[in-house]
């Protein structure tokens, strides 16, 4: 059977539930997400590396609590009374230095608290690795439970590039996800790069994506069957 052809359209990330690809490097994350509701102190950080999925599984949470989720530079720019009880905060650690947004933040997390809501913050690294400057903020932080997103497993790095592939709307075979994800590091920047490189070849050649064009796009050899 031909392999799909690559077209041009529109990329759409998936974000819901059950696109969310559970392995034993992401299921102890999901789990405390899930019990959202016995957060201590109504607060969670998520932690991992770019790529990792946070924005993926902070939006699963938010669709299960109901919750409102913007990027932590937003912050400044938002009414914050009118986020409601539940709010996620993306890339928190990157507010970090910038008095106004870490004040921003502050008094976030004290209405959350005054409502008996959920604050959902997510980061590269722990809280007590942020150079906070408001030491109000920092204490705060601190205190926050932690839920990790672990490097990926073969398994999960595999789904991860389907779901990549899948987001440009393409349908790559199984033999060709496994090839690359044993091929490049183990990450998911790693992955997000590989299925960028390999689309934009496939396009420029108008090719199906194969085994060949895959080590062409990776500057790998080719291997000896497609």
């Amino acid at each position: 059977m031909a392999e799909q052809l690559t077209f041009d359209l529109p990329m759409r990330e998936a974000l819901g539930r059950e696109d969310f690809f559970v392995s034993e490097a992401n299921a102890v994350a999901l789990a405390a997400l899930d019990d959202w509701p016995n957060w201590p102190q109504g607060k969670m950080a998520l932690i991992g590396p770019p790529g990792a999925g946070k924005t993926h599984l902070a939006h699963v949470w938010a669709a299960e609590a109901r919750a409102r989720i913007l990027p932590a530079q937003a912050l400044t720019r938002t009414d914050l009374p009118t986020l409601g009880p539940a709010v996620g905060i993306e890339d928190a650690d990157e507010i970090a230095g910038q008095p106004a947004a870490e004040e921003a933040l502050f008094h976030l997390h004290n209405l959350t608290a005054a409502q008996g809501g959920r604050l959902l913050l997510t980061a590269k690294t722990p809280p007590n690795r942020w150079p906070l400057t408001l030491p109000d903020l920092a204490s705060r932080m601190q205190a926050t439970a932690l839920a990790r997103l672990d490097p990926p497993d073969d398994a999960l790095l595999t789904a991860v590039l389907m779901k990549l592939f899948a987001d440009r709307q393409l349908a790559v075979p199984p033999s060709v996800l496994t090839y690359v994800a044993t091929r490049i590091d183990r990450s998911f920047a790693a992955a997000r790069v590989a299925v960028e490189r390999i689309d934009a070849l496939a396009l420029a050649a108008r090719r199906p994506i194969t085994r060949p064009l895959a080590a062409r796009a990776l500057d790998l050899e080719a291997p000896d069957t497609p």
